[in-house]
């Protein structure tokens, strides 16, 4: 659990300063479940500087609550949290000065968004929290003052969490909460989770990743690791003491993550899906009569395929349907191996091109209709599919046929400024595996949308 908080002061003389106003938001790594924020009367004089930079004057203050009045909600709404803020040791100095004062010792662990950030989206050119929520499409009202600030970087956090791939900022908040290492009941875990669709992470008491998962519903599929009775999930069982999630809208998404993070994280009870996966693939090469074929081969070796699939029996499924859309012919995508005309030809069904009768380059034109359908080689597009709450999507970038990565936007916001759009895409590995699960959604047409991207646009 966080406490993502802004705090406004007086200036002056250091640890003389009090504070102004503050702002508070409870966030528990995927929304906001209390909020405090009020005025505080600091019983002392506001620097000039300060009241031009955040518009608060000592008249707006006369009737606002003294520090010590607020401290009880402050306490209430921070306990068990590790504090998050831009420049958390100068608002972590400033609460706990004020604590100080009131003989009552708030210690609290930190986490810094301006270091984060650093860390996670380097080489930006500044990590002010108004420059960089800019760069990165977060809206940001009311500037230098807290309840703004503070809002804007719950925003930044919660798309700091979504680009730390290793895990590194959740590990280390279940480490340091004892809580969570003495509380290991599984009711409770599934009580907490989600039923959205996401991955989720299990944690033992070091808050060590020992499992990564992905499901449309998240509550439902702990029960089945909790109750399930096998070997492996015994041993889950008894390891896992907490389990950490993020809700993604998008299923392919989540098969994304799953993915690229078991690769990263090397979880010890993912060894199944370490292995690639997919066992074939679909390949086209045209033969010495001028006829496009399509091929299904193990997927092995360096061709590059048009789609992959899980298995041979799916392959063999999928290429009936596309040889029966597109009107192929069933020897030239090598359903049927016969000498003379095809079983579709007998049925009407093909024009020809077993036999030479229909002209290569009229049955080329459907075949290339068909790759242009289901193939993004050398493609620039996006993939538009649910976010995590109604005003949101979710975006793929897919630039050159390579998988770039994947973002959200509020719907109140436009994407068609391709600078704007890399800012809020979390860069991704483009390996096979990536490759497989977008083109299998694209063949089952999963996605809300496809946009075709037009490549000056994106050179």
């Amino acid at each position: 659990m966080y406490a993502i908080l802004d705090i406004e002061t007086t200036g002056g003389k250091y640890n003389e300063e009090g504070i102004t106003e503050i702002a508070i938001y409870r966030f528990d790594g995927q929304k906001v479940v209390d909020q405090f924020a009020s005025l505080i009367n600091p019983e002392r004089k506001i620097q000039p500087f300060v009241v031009n930079l955040t518009g608060i004057n000592s008249e707006m203050l006369r009737n606002a609550p003294k520090f010590y009045e607020v401290a009880k909600r402050i306490i209430e709404i921070t306990d068990g949290c590790i504090i998050v803020a831009h420049n958390a040791k100068f608002d972590n100095r400033i609460l706990t000065t004020e604590f100080d004062r009131l003989g009552y010792p708030f210690e609290k662990d930190t986490l810094c968004t301006v270091e984060l950030a650093k860390k996670l989206i380097p080489d930006l050119p500044s990590y002010s929290l108004g420059k960089l929520v800019r760069s990165l499409g977060i809206p940001l009202s009311d500037r230098h003052r807290a309840q703004g600030d503070a809002k804007a970087t719950v925003a930044l956090f919660k798309m700091l969490l979504n680009k730390d791939s290793k895990k590194e900022i959740i590990t280390k908040s279940i480490k340091k909460d004892p809580k969570r290492q003495l509380e290991p009941k599984l009711l409770e875990i599934i009580d907490a989770a989600p039923t959205d669709t996401g991955v989720y992470y299990m944690h033992n008491k070091a808050g060590e990743v020992i499992y990564i998962g992905k499901s449309k519903n998240i509550q439902k599929r702990l029960i089945q690791h909790f109750t399930s009775d096998n070997r492996k999930s015994k041993k889950i069982q008894l390891e896992v003491t907490d389990v950490s999630y993020e809700t993604t809208g998008s299923e392919l998404i989540a098969l994304l993550k799953e993915s690229a993070e078991i690769k990263s994280n090397n979880p010890v009870y993912n060894r199944a899906l370490r292995k690639k996966l997919y066992s074939h693939k679909l390949i086209s090469f045209t033969d010495d009569e001028g006829y496009i074929n399509l091929k299904i081969v193990k997927a092995t070796g360096k061709t590059a395929p048009i789609t992959t699939f899980t298995n041979l029996q799916q392959a063999k499924s999928t290429l009936f349907a596309i040889t029966e859309k597109y009107s192929l012919c069933q020897k030239l995508t090598g359903l049927h191996s016969v000498d003379g005309s095809c079983f579709s030809y007998s049925i009407k069904e093909c024009h020809g091109a077993c036999i030479l009768k229909e002209p290569f380059d009229a049955y080329n034109e459907r075949v290339r209709d068909f790759l242009n359908d289901h193939s993004y080689e050398n493609q620039h597009m996006l993939l538009i599919d649910k976010g995590r709450d109604v005003d949101e999507r979710s975006v793929i970038l897919i630039e050159n046929g390579e998988y770039k990565g994947f973002g959200y936007y509020n719907l109140n916001h436009q994407i068609n400024n391709l600078e704007i759009l890399r800012s809020i895409i979390n860069p991704m590995q483009n390996n096979r595996d990536a490759q497989h699960i977008i083109q299998s959604f694209l063949r089952k047409g999963k996605v809300l949308k496809t946009v075709k991207l037009a490549k000056d646009t994106v050179n």
